[in-house]
C-alpha cells in the first residue's frame, strides 16, 4: 500500500505529522510489516524525534541554524549556489545531514514509535512550503 502526505510547513523548523500517518497504517490494515516514508525535496528531511515538549523542537531548529548559517554570513562566504536566497544552500546541507528516509516496524497493526516519539517533517527553508512525503507499506 502507498500514499503521499502533503505537510504544509510554516518556514524553518518541525511539523509534526505522527496521526496523519498512524492512520494510513491503521487504514491499511496490516499486523506486521514495514513503513517507510520518503520526502521528495532537497531542502527539507524527516525525522523522528521526541513530541512531548516543544523546547525540543527549538532547539533542534536553533542548533542547525548556528550550525550551518545562511550562506550570506562571513562564515559561509565559500558558498557558490545563491541563485535561491541565502537560506538555499544553508537547506541542502541540513538535508544532506538528517535523513530524507525513514523506515519504521508495525507490529500489531501499529507503528512502533517508541511512548515519547513523532514522526516531523524538517524545514529547512525560510519561507513556508507544501512538501510532499512518499509512504509504502511493505507486509
Amino acid at each position: 500500500m502507498q500514499t503521499e502526505f502533503v505537510i504544509q510547513t510554516r518556514g524553518p523548523g518541525l511539523t509534526e505529522f505522527t496521526n496523519e500517518v498512524a492512520r494510513f497504517v491503521k487504514k491499511a490494515g496490516v499486523d506486521t510489516g514495514l513503513l517507510t516514508l520518503f520526502v521528495r525535496h532537497t531542502s527539507c528531511s524527516i525525522l523522528i524525534q521526541e513530541n512531548a515538549d516543544p523546547d525540543v523542537q527549538r532547539d533542534l531548529t536553533e542548533f542547525f541554524s548556528r550550525l550551518i548559517p545562511p550562506s550570506n554570513a562571513p562564515s559561509m562566504n565559500w558558498v557558490i549556489h545563491t541563485a535561491e536566497g541565502p537560506d538555499d544552500m544553508p537547506a541542502h546541507i541540513k538535508a544532506a545531514m538528517t535523513p530524507v528516509s525513514i523506515s519504521i516496524p508495525i507490529t500489531g497493526g501499529r507503528m512502533t514509535l517508541g511512548t515519547w516519539q513523532g514522526i516531523y517533517l524538517f524545514e529547512h527553508r525560510n519561507a513556508p512550503h507544501k512538501r510532499s512525503v512518499a509512504a509504502h507499506i511493505s507486509a
